[in-house]
């Protein structure tokens, strides 16, 4: 895209190996375009992901192949490579809203002193995935735990220029392996930027996520470490508000305390 306008919008799509082939591509715009992240651990040639996906000669899609493991390595290679003002990122079974993408942009335009959006996504049928708030409010570190990566709009300048990026230790592929949308809005948060939710729709999504997973030890575990990485030596006191909220879900006492504890 050498010498063409900037664009508005990136969207940048993080898969792996051949689940490419599940992208349910944005329809070309000017404006906007598309980055294609694939973590690629085979040792044969990855193929044409645009001729896969029937967009062959697309301009505005880029595919870009990385030898590592981890979202959110991806989602950093997205941060450096995207040519938009603004950057939505996605995994591969996300369908975007057309007009919430434009929503969300055109907010941001208006709104310079504000570098990230948070927005609310539906499930299949057209339910919202969660309770979301119902008018904007600002993000904090209290507020902003239940975020997915489809919700997250980032002003690209502003989290470079801050130098805040994704958090390599935490996300799918990591052994923490949860909290790092939480993780990258806190620290945006904290390096002076203002971030704001927006009852905005801007994708649709399946019921299940990562986010939602509480049945295991394993999930606990994974939970305590974000707080400690996000809390340092107040964790243990924000655990233990988190467990009371949500004894319900696994009302073990023993399984609690350890997760208190770390």
């Amino acid at each position: 895209m050498a010498g063409a306008t900037r664009p508005k919008l990136t969207i940048g799509f993080s898969t792996l190996d051949e689940r490419y082939r599940n992208i349910t591509l944005p329809p070309a715009r000017s404006d906007r375009e598309i980055l294609i992240i694939v973590q690629h651990s085979g040792d044969q040639p990855m193929g044409d992901v645009l001729a896969a996906l029937g967009a062959a000669g697309r301009g505005d899609i880029r595919v870009l192949e990385l030898r590592s493991k981890g979202v959110a390595k991806s989602r950093n290679v997205a941060l450096r490579e995207a040519a938009g003002e603004y950057l939505i990122f996605a995994d591969d079974d996300i369908v975007f809203s057309d007009a919430g993408l434009d929503e969300v942009c055109a907010y941001l335009d208006s709104n310079p002193g504000c570098d990230f959006v948070l927005g609310q996504a539906t499930d299949p049928a057209g339910v919202l995935r969660k309770k979301y708030a119902s008018r904007p409010e600002r993000l904090g570190l209290f507020n902003s735990a239940k975020a997915a990566t489809y919700e997250m709009v980032v002003r690209v300048d502003a989290s470079r220029r801050k130098n805040v990026w994704f958090d390599e230790n935490f996300g799918a592929g990591a052994v923490n392996y949860l909290g790092d949308e939480y993780i990258f809005i806190v620290d945006l948060v904290r390096a002076g930027s203002l971030a704001m939710f927006l009852p905005l729709t801007l994708a649709a999504h399946p019921v299940e996520s990562s986010g939602s997973r509480w049945g295991t030890n394993a999930d606990l575990k994974a939970r305590a470490v974000i707080f400690s990485r996000v809390f340092g030596w107040a964790a243990p006191f924000v655990r233990l508000a988190f467990g009371f909220r949500h004894w319900g879900r696994k009302g073990d006492l023993r399984r609690w305390a350890k997760f208190v504890r770390g």
